[in-house]
C-alpha cells in the first residue's frame, strides 16, 4: 500500500466523519471528501499537463487544503514541493502568490486570487483509481526527495511508535507545515480526527482540548512539557513524527 493509500485507507470505515478540522477557518473536511478529492484532483492536474515526476509547488498553511493538495500531486504522480518559489510545471496557493518569486505554468488557488485558477476547477476532470506505487512525491527543498515508498515505510514505523486510534482527537499544535502534515497523515491512516491549532498559547490549547475534548495534543517541546500532567491528554513533542525521516 502506497503513501497516499495509507492516508485514504480508513475512509470507507469513517464515511462522513471528520478527518481534520481547522480551528482558524472552521473548515471541516470528512474522510469521504478528502479521498473523493484527491483522485478528483489528481485527475484535473493530470488533465491540466501534469506528468509522472513532474513538480508542483505548494504553498498552503497548516490546515485541510494542505494534505488535500499534497496528496493529490502525490495520486498524479508529481511531486510536491512545500514552498513558495521556485520553478515548476504549477503551483497550487491558498490565497495569494508573488509572480515574481515563482516560474510555473499554471497556479491554482483554493480561494479567488488574481492570476490563479480555482483549485475547484481540478475537480471536474474524472478520478485517478490509482496512484503510483514508487517514485519520487514530496520535497522541502528541492534537493532531497522522499520516495512514495519511504512515505509508506515511515508511516508505518510512526504508527508503531505513535500509537493513535480510531477514536482519538488529536490537537496539532505543530509549529511546522511539514511536521503538520506528517501528523495528518498519521492520524488519518489510523481513522482519528486531527484539529488543527495555528501555534496556539498555552491557555489556547488547553481550551481547544477541553472543547474538541482531545485525547492526544502533539505541540512543540516548549509547550509540550507545560501541557504534561493532564491524565486524560497524551502529550507529544512534535519532533518525533519526523525524527525518523532525520529531520
Amino acid at each position: 500500500m502506497t503513501w497516499t493509500e495509507l492516508v485514504m485507507a480508513a475512509a470507507p470505515m469513517k464515511g462522513e466523519q471528520p478527518a481534520v478540522s481547522d480551528v482558524r477557518t472552521g473548515e471541516v473536511l470528512s474522510y469521504t471528501a478528502f479521498a473523493r478529492r484527491v483522485i478528483r484532483a489528481a485527475a484535473g492536474l493530470r488533465a491540466q499537463g501534469l506528468r509522472y515526476g513532474d513538480q508542483v509547488l505548494v504553498n498552503l498553511p497548516l490546515g485541510a487544503s494542505l494534505p488535500l493538495a499534497v496528496h493529490s500531486v502525490a495520486w498524479a504522480g508529481g511531486v510536491a514541493v512545500l514552498s513558495a518559489t521556485g520553478s515548476a510545471r504549477m503551483m497550487i496557493a491558498q490565497d495569494h502568490y508573488d509572480p515574481a518569486a515563482v516560474k510555473v505554468d499554471q497556479v491554482f488557488a483554493f480561494r479567488p486570487t488574481p492570476g490563479a485558477r480555482s483549485f475547484t476547477e481540478l475537480l471536474t476532470a474524472g478520478a485517478v483509481e490509482f496512484g503510483p506505487l514508487a517514485g519520487p512525491a514530496l520535497t522541502l527543498d528541492g534537493i532531497r526527495l522522499f520516495d512514495n515508498l519511504e512515505l509508506a515505510a515511515d508511516l508505518r514505523e510512526l504508527a508503531t511508535r505513535l500509537v493513535i486510534g480510531k477514536d482519538d482527537v488529536v490537537l496539532s499544535a505543530v509549529s511546522e507545515p511539514f511536521r503538520g502534515l506528517r501528523l495528518i497523515d498519521l492520524a488519518m491512516t489510523a481513522g482519528a480526527h486531527v484539529v488543527v491549532a495555528h501555534e496556539p498559547s498555552l491557555v489556547g490549547c488547553r481550551v481547544l482540548a477541553h472543547e474538541r475534548r482531545a485525547t492526544v495534543v502533539v505541540a512543540p517541546y516548549d509547550l509540550a512539557k507545560k501541557l504534561l500532567g493532564n491524565p486524560v491528554l497524551r502529550v507529544v513533542d512534535e519532533r518525533a513524527v519526523v525524527s525518523s525521516l532525520g529531520l
